[in-house]
């Protein structure tokens, strides 16, 4: 076992505990840059411990300290995907010029879209290396030439997002016209619902997003846990033989797409139950039989999904995993590449995907490469449950948005090994 390494090992029949999971990183990130854009007049609660988000809110700290009116400097934010559309656009309001960059994987992650749309808006940027990819030359501010852009709707919603962050800062406000079928909804609406709560208006009518300029006001912000990390915790009560867990902080309201875990794994048999400031985790025994599972507005919810469908040997079909090609690494080649470890096949045919366990084997211990993405480890941890032992390899990727995921596995009763 490399030194990079961890191995996970479970007798666990019935798993019985409560996990206090950390801030949103969603949602913190776009209060982070809310109260940065309201200069102080947004306060956030419940700031996420991931370390896309500390790696965020040290930027945007020292860019609250630096006059940069006549510097230029360097600006990395590493593998942080969201950050990086997110300060594309917050840097092109402000005054300076910016080199922003990030991991040689972020070199490779297409922007263009996004800086088109900068640009059109007025932005001065250019390409430092790569044309479409980062690393990017911002100059600020940015001289308003239109208010109307077009933008592709079947594309990461952050590009949206991080045109919305900004609109009520642009003196002549913005009009987004989405173009085709909107990928990831959810976390527009999460966008705007936050911004609603620091008093921005906005109006949406069928695909046109109007906000007009306007100040953020003061505003507290409380980041509610995230829902993403619940859905670990979802997988791991789906593929145990009995569970009981609660979750503390979560609500059935939430602004988070991924809570559409509770629909999703309750064909799992696994029930939801919010009371007592949080929701219960119950597993009781279930035929798996839905078919086709559509994650266009929850992709992030798929590398969890998928190897739990695996796991129970169900031949089910996926859709909606356009943008899962370009994120921390293109994740339909790394499942399909680990599945192959438990003799399962992903197959893709015209954008839908399906799973063939026709030689599923669980009895013998395997090692997971997670290709520097916290997703993979998580998405595969709950294998423990079920096969000898469980390698995952590069284990502290895992705090790129969960840190205390190893931790937390061990109060729940996993023996963990580094």
């Amino acid at each position: 076992m490399s030194s990079k390494s961890i191995k996970i090992l479970s007798t666990q029949k019935h798993l019985n505990c409560t996990i206090k999971l950390t801030g949103s990183k969603s949602e913190s990130n776009r209060a982070l840059i809310m109260e940065a854009l309201s200069e102080g007049a947004v306060q956030v609660l419940n700031v996420s411990e991931a370390a896309d988000t500390v790696t965020l809110k040290n930027i945007l700290h020292t860019d609250a300290n630096q006059a940069l009116s006549d510097q230029s400097r360097e600006v990395n934010i590493g593998p942080a995907g969201t950050a990086m559309r997110f300060l594309s656009a917050y840097f092109t309001l402000q005054k300076g010029n910016v080199i922003l960059t990030g991991s040689e994987r972020m070199k490779q992650r297409p922007i263009g879209i996004l800086v088109d749309a900068l640009k059109s808006l007025g932005a001065d940027i250019e390409y430092a290396e790569k044309e479409g990819f980062p690393p990017l030359k911002i100059r600020g501010p940015l001289k308003q030439k239109t208010d109307q852009i077009k933008i592709k709707g079947d594309i990461s919603s952050q590009y949206i997002s991080a045109l919305l962050l900004i609109a009520p800062k642009l003196e002549q406000g913005l009009k987004l016209i989405i173009d085709g079928e909107l990928t990831s909804k959810p976390y527009v609406e999460m966008t705007l619902a936050m911004m609603e709560q620091a008093g921005i208006r906005h109006s949406w009518t069928e695909n046109e997003i109007t906000i007009l300029n306007q100040a953020y006001n003061k505003a507290e912000i409380s980041v509610e846990p995230d829902w993403s990390a619940a859905s670990y915790w979802y997988a791991i009560a789906a593929l145990s033989e009995e569970a009981s867990l609660f979750l503390p902080g979560l609500n059935g309201y939430s602004l988070q797409g991924d809570s559409k875990i509770t629909e999703i794994m309750a064909n799992f048999g696994i029930t939801s139950q919010f009371k007592d400031g949080g929701v219960y985790l119950l597993k009781e025994a279930k035929k798996l039989e839905r078919k086709i599972f559509d994650f266009k507005e929850c992709p992030d919810l798929a590398q969890t999904v998928i190897v739990c469908c695996a796991a129970r040997g169900h031949d089910a079909l996926f859709t909606g995993l356009e943008t899962l090609k370009i994120k921390e690494t293109d994740r339909v080649n790394a499942l399909q590449t680990e599945l192959a470890k438990i003799g399962v096949k992903l197959i893709e045919k015209n954008q839908t995907y399906k799973l063939d366990c026709s030689e599923l084997n669980l009895n013998r211990k395997i090692s997971i490469s997670t290709y520097d993405d916290h997703r993979m480890a998580m998405a595969f941890a709950p294998l423990a449950l079920l096969i000898p032992e469980l390698e995952i390899e590069d284990h502290l990727v895992v705090e790129k948005s969960y840190p205390d995921f190893w931790k937390h596995l061990e109060l729940a009763g996993f023996e963990i090994e580094i």
